[in-house]
This record gives C-alpha cells, structure tokens and sequence, in this order.
C-alpha cells in the first residue's frame, strides 16, 4: 500500500529541511467464534465477550479503547527529514495500547487491565532513499486462565500472548508503504493506513496453536514472530451482509472447513449464502484459479439468484470456517447489488 506522507518544511538559514511523517496501525479483536475448547466456556456463558468488528475507519483510538472495542492496538507512526535529497534524521513517533477483559458477575461487571509488555520498535533501517521502521506491540488479559500445554511447564497459567508486528517505509520523496510483517495466530488484526482507512486482514486464526505455544521464547520478546498471511479488505456491502448474517434473527449454520476441501463446486444445485469467517478459499471457474477471498466475504449470491447453480468452486486454500445462511434470511436488493459488483469486477479483470 503506497500514500503520502505528511510533509512539513522547516527553514535553518538558506536550507530548507523537509520532514516527512507517516503511520501504519493494527487493531486486534476477537471475532465470534474465534475460540476453541474450554476456553470458549466463559464467553458462551456471558461471563466475558467477543468483540465486535473494528469501525472502517478510525479517527479516535483513546474513544475505542475506552469502549472496550480492542485487545490491542498497534499504532507505528514515524518520521524521516529530507535536505538536498539525503535523509539526515528519522525517528519513531508512536507505540501501542493495550485494552482490557471485561467479566460479567450477574448484573455487576468488572474490567480487568490487560498486562503490556514493553514495545519493540527495531533499529530503523536506513537506505540512500527510504527508511524502514519495524514495531511490535502485545500483551497479555489480565485474568489467569490455567490450561494443560503439551511442552514445559506442561501448565500455563496465564494466557498467552498476543502481538503484531508493523512495517512502514518513508521514502525521500514522501511516499510510504505499510504492512502486517507478522503476528500471533490469535485473535484477529486488522491493518489501517495513515489515514485510519482499512486496507488489509489477517487471514486466519489458530487458536490451537496460540494457545499452546505463544508465551516464553515462543514470542517476539523470547525468539520468535509467526509470520501473517494478509487478506484483502471486503466491500462495505459485504460487511452490511455479515453483520446482518451473525446478528440477524435466523441463526447461522457453521461450517468448517480442511485444506483441500470444497465448499461450493460449479455447476452443482444449492442456494446457500456463505459467510467467510476465517481462512482463505481459492475461487476456481473452469478449473482455473481467477481469484482468492478470505474473511468478510460474502459467497454464493449468484447461485441465489440466478437459478440455483454455482457459478464457481471455492476450495478452501487453508483451513477455514464459513457461516451458511438461506437466502430468504437476506435482502434480494442487496444479493443483487452484490452480484453486480462481482461483475464489474470481472469485467475489469
């Protein structure tokens, strides 16, 4: 993702010294049905909570926080100063926040403040045109949650840890670039540009792993970052549909999915709306490979409409979990538009 960064031009005699700022920042939330085993007890009784999704844009991170809308907030802005061409300063401007666990007891509620760990923001590393900053935030809920492990010390009493790690290059010209470089296998993390604007998603989620393995050495503060496979951001249609498929009247039925497996196969009679929870599916027409989708969208609409047939197979390129809904649960109107988009991106391929 390429954009400008924010420029001023400070004078020290007859130079003129350019300074370029820029950001990236990453949310990481917890997404209904993002949680496996035992531990998914306490948020199926209420006594603690799934987050809703992230807004598409943020203006205010202090307001999310106090909202409880987050686990974590990543926020790397940074800046480089340009004389003559040559990038003679540069520096990291912004860190993380860490939110809190809400706990329910009866009417009462309590908020437990989520343990920070000390940020991680690398040696800035500085080209003749660019420089390239790297920072990583997580943390930890505040409440134990003691659970057998499979490597020493066999119990892990407090949850694991959970991080992301940013990318963003300034170049001497005022452009940047950002991504996600890596990040715990849980929860999700969402990827904003300097702007607040959505751009890019984690793709999957592996609670399993999280669990069992991110604490200790198995962090970016022992030895190791997991690195993230990154999705594309979903239309505003398709977020309108997903909202109304989890939290609408009818319940939706989950699917999970193996590597390999087929959700839908050309050609065959079925009328099912999918929602894509997690994972990665390729869409596959004729045999041929023409896209890849990952969480957010919305799959299956033409069937809907258009006689009953699929139009294309999606086969799950990772292992994946889709929510089914019938199509009488949705708007036709919104069906159709989605449909139409669909097209017109084609069209354009």
């Amino acid at each position: 993702m390429l954009a400008d960064a924010r420029l001023t031009i400070q004078r020290y005699g007859d130079v003129a010294r350019i300074r370029h700022e820029s950001s990236v920042t990453a949310i990481s939330w917890i997404p209904s049905e993002a949680v496996e085993g035992l531990s998914k007890i306490p948020f199926e009784l209420g006594v603690t909570h799934y987050d809703q999704p992230p807004p598409d844009q943020i203006d205010d991170i202090d307001a999310l926080r106090s909202a409880d809308r987050f686990r974590e907030a990543n926020e790397l802005r940074a800046f480089i100063e340009v004389e003559d061409g040559r990038i003679v300063d540069h520096g990291y401007l912004a860190g993380g926040q860490i939110g809190s666990t809400t706990v329910r007891l009866g009417p009462a509620s309590i908020r437990f403040a989520a343990v920070q760990l000390p940020d991680i923001q690398q040696p800035a590393e500085v080209g003749p045109t660019s420089v390239r900053f790297v920072q990583t935030v997580g943390g930890r809920m505040g409440i134990p949650t003691p659970r057998p492990v499979k490597r020493k010390p066999f119990v892990q009493f407090w949850p694991s840890i959970a991080w992301s790690t940013l990318e963003l290059t300034i170049n001497a010209d005022g452009t940047s670039s950002r991504g996600l470089a890596g990040a715990s296998p849980f929860p999700r993390h969402w990827v904003y540009d300097d702007t607040g604007t959505l751009i890019n998603k984690s793709g999957l989620i592996d609670f399993k792993s999280w669990a069992d393995h991110c604490f200790g050495a198995g962090t970016p503060w022992g030895s190791y970052d997991s690195s993230a496979l990154v999705t594309t951001v979903e239309s505003a249609l398709e977020r309108e549909l997903a909202t109304t498929i989890m939290d609408g009247g009818a319940k939706p039925k989950i699917r999970r999915l193996k590597t390999g497996d087929a959700l839908t196969t050309q050609g065959e009679a079925a009328t099912d709306v999918y929602l894509v929870l997690d994972g990665m599916f390729d869409v596959e027409i004729d045999g041929r490979v023409v896209a890849e989708i990952g969480p957010g969208a919305v799959v299956g609409e033409r069937a809907a409409l258009e006689g009953g047939l699929r139009t294309a197979t999606l086969r799950a390129a990772t292992r994946a979990q889709v929510a089914a809904i019938a199509p009488d649960q949705l708007k036709a109107t919104e069906l159709e538009m989605l449909a139409a988009g669909r097209r017109e991106e084609g069209a354009r391929e």
